[in-house]
């Protein structure tokens, strides 16, 4: 810091301390029964700098299934299982029993923890690369057979960690490091549009594509979480939330730009909202155990 900063900074403190002694000679004070808190950080998340690029959706992510875990009070007993990806530190940050899976195979491995430890919450947390590519096989199986999980599915339409080659979700057109000239569907075909595909197997449940580039977005995508966990106590089936998160390190923007990238392109090739809801009969099951669904 410069002599002349380190001068500004002095006077301010000065000036806030100034200030303060001033409102203490008035007889002035504020009560702390004056506030309330209006937001606090989950406790289920972890004190620690994430190792993420600044921007990116996935820490936001982290917190809201962190906030969901929290606020329906089942931290002892859930299990996360992480991905080969950005996103293979997640145990680092949630502060749930988690276990690591090798590439592609999270589902593979919630199933067993799932039907070993039925009353337990299991969810697992995929990028496109580990869910749509190398592991499309065990998750469509997982889905087929119906497995009482909730999968989460990150789709920012490229392989983030290995700096942006193209992805099964990729849009068309889109320049990738291994599409340089955009993807051609002549050579590369489209963009998976894997909610809509797992939407038919029997064994999917809930069903839903959400985002996390604007405010209200974020609040439907944490409805949805709070949803597929509340769901595992039916067991009726696979929980499946697609959300749609940016990567301004490898889609080369800005945080701001990619967030309004999302709703110019996107959410064309990946419309948001639900793709497969529970039934009428379902969701009055689940009230009857006496668990409302989320407002």
């Amino acid at each position: 810091m410069s002599a002349e900063e380190l001068t500004i900074t002095e006077k301010s403190d000065k000036s806030i301390s100034a200030e303060t002694d001033t409102l203490n000679a008035t007889g002035i004070s504020c009560a702390e029964d004056e506030y309330s808190v209006v937001y606090e950080r989950p406790h289920t998340l972890l004190d620690v700098n994430m190792h993420y690029c600044p921007g990116c959706a996935h820490s936001l992510v982290h917190k809201l299934i962190m906030e969901a875990v929290e606020e329906l009070g089942i931290q002892e007993n859930t299990i996360g299982v992480a991905p080969v990806g950005c996103a293979v530190f997640a145990y680092d940050y949630m502060d749930v029993d988690m276990q690591e899976a090798a590439h592609g195979r999270a589902t593979a491995v919630a199933t067993g923890i799932k039907r070993l430890m039925p009353d337990k919450y299991v969810f697992t947390y995929q990028g496109d690369g580990d869910l749509a590519a190398i592991g499309i096989a065990e998750t469509i199986h997982t889905i087929n057979r119906g497995e009482n999980i909730m999968i989460v599915f990150i789709n920012n339409a490229v392989y983030g960690m290995t700096s942006g080659q193209m992805a099964p979700t990729t849009l068309v057109g889109m320049k990738t490091t291994t599409s340089p000239f955009g993807r051609d569907t002549s050579v590369y075909g489209f963009p998976i549009k894997v909610s809509e595909l797992i939407s038919q197997l029997p064994g999917s449940f809930y069903v839903t594509r959400q985002a996390v580039n604007k405010n209200t977005a974020v609040r439907k995508t944490k409805k949805a979480i709070l949803n597929a966990l509340n769901y595992q106590k039916l067991n009726k089936g696979t929980c499946f939330i697609e959300i749609i998160g940016n990567c301004p390190s490898n889609w080369k923007m800005t945080p701001v730009e990619s967030n309004n990238f999302i709703d110019e392109q996107m959410v064309k090739t990946f419309p948001l909202g639900d793709v497969k809801l529970p039934s009428a009969e379902d969701l009055k099951q689940l009230n009857q155990t006496g668990d409302k669904q989320p407002c």
